[in-house]
């Protein structure tokens, strides 16, 4: 599976944006999907997961009640709706994808976007 982020950008604090990650390959409706984000000098972190099976979803704390992960099989694509964003929500967004669930390490993942650019101003 290739995968293909986009949607990053500049936004208030206390705005919204919505990432996006296309994927090209017809098995994608068999992986589940995550989001991760790395700020610099930082690890990378897990973001959110989706299952492929029943599309039960995790959240990391930080992001839980204000992100919401999401994924449309027929358009092989899936969705990071981010609200209430805070500056400490600036980071590279990468989507990912696993055969392993629920999986919240990167190691875990074998398939990566190249990663978008989400900028939260105070």
């Amino acid at each position: 599976v290739q995968l293909q982020a986009s949607g990053g950008g500049l936004v208030q604090a206390g705005g919204s944006l919505r990432v996006s990650c296309a994927a090209s390959g017809s098995s994608f409706s068999n992986y589940n999907a995550a989001w991760f984000r790395q700020a610099p000098g930082k690890e990378r972190e897990f973001v959110a997961l989706i299952g492929y099976r029943r599309g039960t979803t995790y959240y990391a704390d930080s992001v839980k009640g204000r992100f919401t992960i999401s994924r449309d099989n027929a358009k092989i694509t899936v969705y990071l709706q981010m609200d209430s964003l805070k500056p400490e929500d600036t980071a590279v967004y990468y989507c990912a994808t696993s055969t392993y669930f629920p999986a919240l390490t990167a190691r875990a993942y074998n398939s990566w976007g190249q990663g978008t650019q989400v900028t939260v101003s105070s």
